[in-house]
């Protein structure tokens, strides 16, 4: 089964938010903001965010080159 990128790209985004919601929150119960569960949740936010952002970007181009490839048809 395929997933578009547009879709992946929101489920990253998705992942990332609730990674950055839960290092907040490990932040706020423990009292100390350098924790190692605290710096590994913003680390897997970021890697899901720089996902989210490539499959955007990928997107753009896909759309961008069946455009240039309708261009061409005519």
């Amino acid at each position: 089964m395929k997933f578009s990128p547009t879709l992946m790209g929101f489920f990253y985004a998705g992942l990332g938010s609730i990674f950055t919601y839960l290092a907040i929150q490990s932040a706020g119960t423990d009292g100390e903001m350098w924790s190692f569960w605290t710096i590994l949740l913003m680390v897997l936010a970021t890697v899901d965010f720089v996902y989210a952002i490539r499959f955007f970007l990928l997107t753009k181009k896909i759309n961008q080159m069946k455009k240039n490839e309708e261009n061409k048809k005519r």
